[in-house]
């Protein structure tokens, strides 16, 4: 049964929920109440109680401040917070110290009793977890004794070049290495790890592993020794190891393996794996990396990519062919597999030369950049760190492009503005004008306005036509035509004029 303490300055609620919930039938004992948050504090700490139901509100010590002192003091205990509040500060500052319930007052017995039901599934799944953790920690014990573990550490860090010491280990652990080749398997956990993650690997292997002859752990690593077996097999028993660990920890593993060979290669075997491992800088976190994964080209032992390209793409302010300039270059670096060293260097080699199109503000905080950028432990992190500096190098030459062309298009509006009488008006008059190439200034016109610039002038003009024939009270049409750019040719300017508005310009006058 698990002990509830209720808490409330009033006592109709503390009555009424004491009396209105089956406390036994839901599998709890209500122990006690308290009035406020002092009495209840010291009641949790004389009788330590599984769950507290308490007001929010309350004199002495409020809901909150019992929350926070004890979720410090007795983490375990778990609360359901009853409040008349709707306010989500209320909720929020109550989830930071854990609390999952927060019931609005007045609450009904369905919420209570789910409330209580869902903490006490918590609860129970909890303590299953923590019974499995002993009885691994337990099994571990007696399957693999330290002795065991300290023998595979001691055969891979010293060469044994003679049988009697492996002998010795044959009789004492009943198994007989001479008769099988072996394999040896590294698991490098992904993330931060603690000796209950190691423990937990060796348990998953000792069972997986059938033919497993030793392992151990040597720092962040888990090592597994295993008799001669079916590599799509092994492969299958990792991937389940693997499995199995996420599903505990949510977390990830990067495991090497060994060629075959007999127990007197085993350091052999521990360095190659290791070669194996590091390889994870190419294929990235969570693979599975044997030597056929690490073999190189011998002809692709350089690299060469002078950054002449990419730096076009970032000054024009194009960040999709900076993406697509910057995927590619990770992508053949990743394929000629140079040293991992080597493969750092034109990474920052590029990065230098990217950042130097920057301005002396900004450089100065890239440059602070660099020192991560080498820590990375992959290529894909390289990748995506790069990536983010070079789409804010990218976007700054953007806003700058835009903001020029913004002047630009500004300026041709104003030329056609003052100019709409002018029969020469046309975009290649205004591109001598701005000393600008007419092609280019056409497109940066319709980019920026969304239309040509021939029927942007047009409409201009047909809008000042427009202006005029309401202010006159006999029409001129060719006096009009004349004024706004269409010269010696009424006709050709009443038609444009229809064109747009719907009416000739007389029928205009008419219905305005």
């Amino acid at each position: 049964m698990y002990k509830v303490l209720l808490v409330d300055d009033e006592r109709i609620i503390l009555e009424g929920i004491s009396s209105i919930i089956d406390w036994e039938e839901i599998g709890t004992e209500l122990i006690g109440t308290a009035r406020n948050g002092l009495e209840a504090y010291d009641f949790i700490v004389r009788e330590k109680p599984d769950i507290v139901i308490c007001d929010i509100k309350m004199p002495g010590m409020t809901g909150l401040e019992l929350v926070a002192r004890v979720s410090k003091e007795f983490p375990e205990v778990k609360f359901i917070i009853l409040s008349g509040f709707n306010e989500f500060e209320y909720a929020k500052r109550a989830m930071e110290h854990g609390v999952k319930h927060y019931l609005l007052k007045p609450c009904n017995e369905k919420s209570i009793v789910e409330a209580l039901t869902s903490i006490i599934n918590d609860l129970s799944t909890d303590a299953k977890k923590e019974q499995s953790l002993f009885d691994m920690k337990s099994r571990l014990d007696q399957i693999q004794p330290y002795m065991k573990k300290q023998l595979l550490k001691e055969f891979i860090t010293t060469k044994l070049d003679n049988n009697q010491g492996i002998q010795f280990y044959e009789k004492l652990l009943r198994v007989n290495f001479h008769d099988e080749f072996i394999r040896l398997i590294i698991f490098r956990i992904e993330g931060e790890y603690h000796y209950e993650h190691m423990f937990v690997i060796e348990n998953l292997g000792e069972d997986l592993f059938s033919e497993s002859v030793l392992s151990t752990n040597i720092g962040e690593y888990a090592l597994f020794l295993v008799d001669e077996q079916d590599f799509s097999v092994l492969q299958d028993q990792i991937e389940r190891l693997r499995n199995h660990f996420f599903n505990i920890y949510e977390m990830d593993m990067t495991v090497a393996i060994s060629e075959m060979d007999c127990i007197t290669n085993v350091r052999k075997l521990y360095l190659e794996a290791l070669e194996c491992l590091n390889h994870r800088f190419y294929l990235g976190e969570g693979s599975i990396i044997t030597k056929n994964d690490i073999q190189q080209d011998t002809k692709l032992t350089d690299y060469e990519y002078d950054g002449q390209s990419l730096c076009l793409f970032i000054k024009s302010g194009n960040i999709e062919k900076v993406e697509n300039e910057i995927i590619q270059f990770f992508q053949e670096l990743a394929n000629k597999r140079l040293s991992i060293g080597l493969a750092r260097s034109y990474v920052m080699q590029l990065f230098l030369v990217m950042i130097q199109h920057t301005d002396s503000k900004r450089i100065q905080s890239y440059t602070g950049k660099m020192s991560s950028l080498l820590e990375m432990d992959t290529i894909q992190q390289m990748k995506e760190s790069f990536l983010m500096t070079a789409i804010d190098i990218t976007q700054h030459y953007y806003e700058k492009h835009k903001s020029n062309h913004s002047e630009v298009i500004q300026k041709m509006m104003d030329l056609v503005e003052k100019n709409l009488a002018n029969t020469d008006l046309s975009l290649k008059w205004v591109a001598n004008k701005v000393y600008m190439n007419a092609d280019y200034l056409g497109k940066l016109f319709k980019q920026e306005t969304g239309e040509k610039f021939s029927s942007f002038v047009t409409q201009q003009r047909i809008n000042k036509a427009m202006e005029q024939i309401e202010l006159m009270d006999d029409i001129k049409v060719f006096a009009i035509a004349e004024s706004i750019g269409f010269g010696d040719n009424p006709q050709y300017f009443s038609q444009v004029f229809k064109k747009f508005t719907g009416y000739s310009p007389s029928e205009y006058k008419k219905v305005n």
